[in-house]
């Protein structure tokens, strides 16, 4: 089995890549990512692939486009070839949120202010109209005495990259221009209500906004139902892939996790 990086491709992979996989984001972080639209396919031939990787991309793909951006992911896989997933984990953030929930109720002020995070993890990435969102809002506040909960989340939140999925095209300056230009006037005629409707519209089509929430079990079956064989679980760390920690993809070198909130995922081609 060839275990050589250049069959070792990472979709979607913002700022975070290595540059001998075959990396993909429709707004390329550097000259070993190539730019491409991954809700058009995956422009690799099939069968190329030893493994496809994608991190937190899966919830950013609208329910119904899911199942054929996964067909992609198992065409160019080889037989034996793996698939790597990486989403948030919806039980994870149910179970903090009836532990918190509890917590609050009972008049502990700690649980209070964690359960104010964990309403925004669940509801604001799925409901927000707006880059300013009430989660933007909330991590640039001057200080947080919850600080060290939310890392623990999501990770070293002031330092974070750009989300890798926060705009579907940015070819050009002059286009950016003309884009934001046309963004102003549509909020001036804020109090017009086709306007309004036309900027969320723009916003939610954006690639920003979560489609959907994944757990162990639905992912699992997701996959079953695609053609995938034998999905397990995995830690940021553990992976059937070799050499899986030295890529630094879902592990930074001091062995902390990039995004701890996440829910991996492998499953194999047939």
């Amino acid at each position: 089995m060839d275990h050589s990086p250049k069959q070792y491709v990472n979709l979607g992979c913002g700022t975070r890549y290595d540059p001998n996989w075959i990396n993909f984001d429709i707004v390329p972080a550097g000259p070993q990512v190539r730019p491409h639209d991954l809700t058009r396919g995956i422009p690799l031939p099939s069968g190329s692939c030893q493994v496809v990787y994608h991190s937190h991309v899966l919830e950013h793909i609208r329910r119904a486009e899911v199942k054929s951006f996964l067909r992609e992911c198992l065409r160019v896989l080889k037989p034996g070839g793996i698939l790597r997933v990486a989403v948030p984990d919806l039980e994870r953030i149910c179970r903090l949120y009836l532990e918190k929930l509890e917590g609050a109720l009972k008049g502990d002020q700690r649980a209070a202010r964690d359960y104010e995070w964990i309403m925004l993890e669940m509801y604001d990435q799925v409901v927000r109209e707006q880059w300013r969102s009430e989660m933007w809002l909330y991590l640039n506040r001057d200080s947080l005495s919850n600080e060290q909960f939310v890392r623990d989340r999501i990770g070293n939140f002031r330092d974070n990259d750009p989300p890798a999925h926060a705009a579907l095209v940015r070819p050009s300056l002059l286009r950016r221009l003309l884009r934001t230009s046309a963004r102003q006037i549509i909020d001036s005629l804020h109090w017009f209500k086709p306007a309004r409707a036309l900027r969320i519209g723009y916003f939610r089509m954006s690639g920003e906004v979560h489609q959907w929430m994944y757990d162990r079990h639905s992912l699992a079956k997701l996959l079953l139902d695609i053609g995938f064989a034998n999905p397990l679980q995995q830690t940021a760390a553990s992976s059937q892939i070799p050499n899986w920690k030295s890529f630094h993809l879902d592990t930074a070198p001091d062995g902390s996790s990039y995004k701890p909130d996440s829910l991996y995922m492998e499953a194999m081609k047939p």
